[in-house]
């Protein structure tokens, strides 16, 4: 089994770059997935949430309101500190559980926006970082996904630089390009990968 970290910043495109890893074989463990799972109605996750943050953060359904929670953590990096201490215990023993279930000749790509910022690069194998420019992360996240600039801008603050992403790449898959550039990228990568996860078999 070859175990990948993927990582990049808000709006660099890694979800689009895990999907088309799965098309070519990987086993995705989405870590943003898992942590809506961990929170969902009746989970003791959510219980932990509205202890911490109040009735506030519910949504009239019994839900988690994320756009509320977001709008309190992502100003206050203490409050963040205070939710990631509740989720990422939770995601991190659901990660482990889905990936023993893999077959051993797998690569799993363990999709976790927050790799560098828990400092996880020493879980996996390799780290496979999607890089783009800020100017594009801006663009994409205001024209695709309808946020203001202000939010935009401080999604972004509120995660590690580019630099610091960067650092930790074993393999960087450059997304300031057009979406065949970017299927040739990541079908070279997965040759990569599978050439790796071969060669640890042996």
């Amino acid at each position: 089994m070859l175990k990948v970290g993927l990582t990049g910043g808000i709006g660099a495109g890694k979800s689009e770059v895990s999907r088309l890893l799965v098309e070519h074989g990987a086993v995705l463990i989405d870590a943003d997935r898992i942590a809506r799972e961990v929170v969902a109605p009746g989970t003791p996750g959510l219980a932990a949430v509205v202890d911490a943050f109040g009735e506030d953060v519910l949504a009239a359904d019994g839900g988690l309101d994320r756009p509320k929670l977001g709008s309190i953590v992502f100003a206050d990096p203490d409050r963040l500190a205070v939710l990631n201490s509740i989720v990422h215990p939770l995601v991190g023993a659901r990660s482990r559980e889905l990936e023993s279930a893999a077959a051993e000749d797998a690569v799993v790509v363990h999709d976790v926006p927050l790799l560098t910022e828990n400092a996880l690069a020493p879980l996996y194998d390799l780290v496979v970082v999607v890089d783009a420019s800020p100017e594009t992360q801006l663009d994409r996240l205001v024209r695709l996904r309808g946020m203001t600039e202000q939010d935009a801008r401080a999604r972004m603050a509120a995660q590690a630089t580019r630099e610091k992403r960067l650092e930790i790449a074993d393999i960087v898959i450059d997304n300031d390009v057009p979406l065949d550039d970017l299927r040739q990228r990541v079908r070279d990568v997965w040759g990569d990968l599978v050439r790796r996860a071969r060669a640890s078999q042996e």
